[in-house]
């Protein structure tokens, strides 16, 4: 993997954030592949993984996606997701058993890597073992970015209002 370094800093062949994306992009489609999705899905996959633009205490500063979608920010056990006009914040944990949940892009939703639990673009369960929807974080429109708040988990089955309001309408 390359040094990711500021311009100007003298480091010479050293790689740009670009660079650095589209290869954590190549190493997420390995961890897929890991997981048991085929090659096919895995490069049909409308996923990427990225860091954010800023962190203040529990508030994570991400961009606005610019198309339909999710993205991954790894270190925050967080993705971004954006369907039909709207921008969910979700926990990247099954609310089942907390594996991980995978975006299957040609299927147009989520699904949990263990027992196969199944989800909506906006979260809303589908089928499987999972009992709710996946849980959302309460987020807001900042200029051209959206704002999570970490410390504001929403369980649809505790507070079906503050989960449903937790969506930045776009447009």
């Amino acid at each position: 993997m390359k040094v990711i370094q500021e311009p100007g800093d003298g480091c010479e062949g050293c790689g740009s954030r670009r660079d650095f994306l589209r290869e954590a992009a190549g190493l997420l489609a390995g961890a897929l592949l890991g997981l048991g999705a085929s090659s096919e899905d895995a490069h049909a996959l409308p996923l990427s993984s990225a860091v954010p633009l800023g962190v203040a205490g529990q508030e994570v500063t991400l961009a606005l996606p610019a198309a339909d979608g999710a993205t991954v920010y790894a270190q925050h056990s967080l993705i971004l997701a954006r369907y039909a006009g709207a921008v969910y914040a979700f926990s990247l944990a099954c609310p089942h058993q907390r594996a991980a949940l995978r975006w299957m892009g040609p299927q147009g939703r989520f699904q949990c890597t263990k027992h196969k639990s199944r989800y909506r673009p906006d979260g809303v369960y589908i089928s499987g073992r999972a009992t709710r929807s996946m849980d959302r974080f309460a987020l807001r429109r900042q200029q051209g970015n959206v704002v999570v708040d970490l410390s504001a988990r929403l369980r649809e089955d505790q507070d079906r209002a503050a989960w449903t309001s937790a969506v930045v309408r776009l447009g």
